[in-house]
């Protein structure tokens, strides 16, 4: 396999990464390989051999040109700063422009301890790359901005975690893996000329545009605010869970990054949590809006004295940098209302835009919690009915404990619909692109893990990753894919693996 390697991120300062080798593994095999995915990046004569695939994404052969480095930065973990985190068990293979001239970064996740991994193995178990290879993969074929998986493999090993795990390592490409946290790991050094070599890094990359601003720093703030508020009502509307939206979990160019202990719910509730460790719900489906806007906040605090525009600013120029920030951190949430009532009204079929569209949806929401329905089942079978009462409704109202209340609802939601210009087949074609029949539900993707790590059966994951590659088209005979968990089969907690 021919990786033609344009590593910039290793021309920066060493204080950004420290270099070093992925250790070997025991006795890597390939459980998959993102073919599609490597031919859109770009490499040539692609090897078909599952042991030289396992040997290349394990980290055991490095390929010519890449430059392995762990990235350093800090983060807000659950509200409390730890000054130094980084690349604990991932390692920075290099980057690639691809033939659309973008440029990607590959990762190897799980491929041993660094300098940062603060007591850990630096191993992933098998579970968390299972996990983080079907909702990466799935997360991309629904339209949201994402990591992807390129390969996963075995190692060979066993890791320690509430008991002895087989291990595994995922490689995983991205437009960048510059956090938040990285911008505040460098603020907190008080290292201004290292805030500005990152910033102008990102900005080269990402946000060529914030160059030509009057206040470039301003600029790309305002930028990384924007793809935030559009990426997290994405999320919203695919009842996604992030589970660990800390500061080190942020991309800067808005894509979702490090697949924890997210999930997709089921049973829909406003207050949905999944992940173990977020024992107080600050990671709660519906918290998720104004945690974005809070580490936003952590951010521009750390680009200060950049949009102060000197090396040295005063107490004045402090006081306008922070005006400046301030301003365009209140544009987020009328910024995120207006992507969320996007999405929704998409979902909703609804495409001339009302005032009391936001009524709508939120009653709609608060019908489905009421009536304990299934979050995707309840869109998708909406994108099927007419502008007509019919007993297809009850595809729908059969989602609800309740009827009364969805009844009502639908009722309100046909007569808005007169106020559309489309027909029902225009407006169900539009509504069914957008909702999906399958998702990565939490019981098949545990399901998954099982057959893997207890068996090393990797049928189970092939299967689902299959179905999940179309996800807005339904399929013969995959009908189980789409069903909610039978109550024997609900996962309740959902965990990050490390």
């Amino acid at each position: 396999m021919n990786i033609l390697f344009d590593n910039s991120y290793a021309t920066l300062p060493k204080g950004f990464y420290t270099r070093l080798n992925p250790d070997p593994v025991k006795s890597p095999e390939l459980i998959s390989f993102n073919k599609p995915l490597a031919e859109a990046l770009g490499f040539t004569d692609l090897s078909d051999d599952p042991e030289t695939l396992a040997r290349l994404f394990s980290g055991n052969k490095i390929p010519t040109g890449a430059e392995p480095l762990a990235m350093v930065y800090a983060g807000h973990q659950f509200g409390g700063f730890s000054p130094q985190l980084g690349d604990g068990r991932a390692i920075l293979l290099g980057e690639v422009v691809a033939p659309d001239g973008v440029r990607y970064d590959i990762q190897f996740k799980g491929s041993g301890r660094t300098p940062y991994s603060r007591g850990g193995d630096g191993r992933s178990a098998l579970g968390p790359v299972i996990r983080e290879y079907l909702l990466s993969e799935a997360m991309y074929k629904l339209g949201v901005p994402t990591t992807r998986a390129l390969a996963a493999v075995t190692s060979g090993e066993e890791v320690a975690r509430d008991k002895l795990v087989p291990g595994g390592i995922l490689t995983r490409v991205a437009k960048g893996f510059v956090r938040v946290g990285t911008f505040e790991y460098f603020a907190s050094q008080r290292d201004i000329e290292a805030q500005r070599q990152l910033a102008d890094y990102e900005i080269d990359r990402h946000y060529p545009d914030a160059k030509a601003a009057k206040n470039p720093y301003a600029a790309f703030l305002s930028e990384v605010v924007a793809a935030q508020a559009k990426l997290i009502a994405q999320w919203m509307g695919l009842g996604f869970i992030h589970g660990v939206m800390n500061t080190d979990n942020m991309s800067i160019v808005g894509e979702t990054i490090d697949y924890g202990p997210c999930a997709f719910m089921d049973e829909f509730s406003h207050n949905r949590v999944y992940s173990s460790i977020d024992t107080q719900g600050r990671y709660a489906y519906n918290n998720q809006p104004e945690i974005g806007q809070w580490n936003l906040v952590r951010l521009a605090e750390s680009l200060l004295p950049l949009i102060a525009g000197s090396v040295e600013p005063d107490e004045t120029e402090i006081k306008q940098a922070v005006s400046i920030a301030q301003e365009i951190l209140n544009r987020y949430q009328e910024q995120y209302k207006e992507n969320w009532l996007s999405v929704f009204r998409r979902k909703l079929g609804l495409f001339q835009a009302q005032v009391e569209d936001e009524i709508l949806i939120n009653d709609l929401l608060d019908k489905m919690e009421q009536g304990k329905a299934d979050f995707t089942l309840t869109f998708y079978y909406l994108s099927q009915l007419s502008m007509e009462v019919s007993p297809q409704d009850q595809t729908l109202t059969g989602l609800f404990e309740n009827t009364d209340g969805i009844n009502l609802w639908l009722a309100k939601w046909r007569k808005r619909l007169a106020h559309e210009t489309l027909s029902d087949v225009e407006r169900q074609s539009k509504m069914q692109s957008t909702n999906p029949l399958y998702i990565p539900r939490n019981h098949q993707v545990e399901a998954a893990i099982r057959a893997a790590e207890d068996h090393h059966d990797f049928s189970v994951f092939d299967d689902l990753h299959k179905v999940l590659q179309q996800p807005f088209e339904k399929q013969q005979g995959k009908e189980q894919y789409s069903l909610p968990p039978m109550p024997d089969e609900v996962v309740h907690k959902t965990f990050c693996g490390t």
